[in-house]
């Protein structure tokens, strides 16, 4: 069992907490204001969150990930980068110079920064069967204990995690995702496709 703390409680961080808690981890939503929270889900502070946690999940939107991640003692723990840096116009991708996982380690220092669940929806992460196979999902990152840790993670709640190579690969993670997005919502194939990869 993990301990895993989820920055953002939005369709995606919401799911994933969801379906890593049925997976039996430990799951606490890290939040500005704890107070003004309701349900039945395990909230925090974003700094008592990351404080309990072995594993951070960012599923904020972009503009909020490097601020945030820099205001936090994250030391050794695996950090998951699940954002995707798209214009505020949803006309595509913005032309930063790296990728959002590389500022996310450069914001905090750490070696531990995997980039995953970007490429794929919240609904798929819901439901990665397809067909009786599993959704494929990409992940890249500098450490292999980590990535070891994110594939683990992804293979809990259904997925067959793919290990796409070092962090300076995120960016091309996030090119994918930007493709899932306008095919699904703009080109008219819907949100239950996945990208999957085959091999012989």
């Amino acid at each position: 069992m993990a301990k895993i703390a989820i920055i953002g409680n939005g369709n995606v961080g919401g799911t994933l907490g969801k379906r890593w808690t049925e997976a039996g981890h430990e799951v606490v939503f890290g939040v500005r204001d704890p107070g003004q929270s309701t349900g039945s889900v395990n909230i925090a502070s974003v700094e008592e969150a990351v404080a309990g946690s072995e594993i951070v999940v960012f599923a904020t939107p972009y503009s909020a990930l490097a601020p945030l991640a820099a205001s936090l003692e994250v030391g050794a723990r695996t950090l998951i980068d699940c954002t995707n840096p798209i214009n505020a116009d949803f006309s595509g991708l913005l032309p930063i110079a790296t990728s959002a996982a590389e500022e996310l380690a450069a914001a905090t220092g750490s070696k531990k920064v995997v980039k995953a669940f970007n490429t794929i929806g919240f609904n798929i992460m819901e439901n990665p069967n397809f067909n009786g196979h599993p959704a494929t999902l990409l992940i890249c990152g500098d450490d292999q204990e980590a990535k070891k840790t994110v594939r683990q993670l992804a293979e809990d709640i259904g997925f067959a995690a793919e290990d796409a190579g070092p962090l300076l690969q995120a960016k091309w993670l996030e090119s994918l995702a930007w493709l899932w997005i306008s095919m699904a919502a703009k080109f008219g194939y819907g949100r239950d496709i996945v990208f999957n990869l085959a091999k012989r």
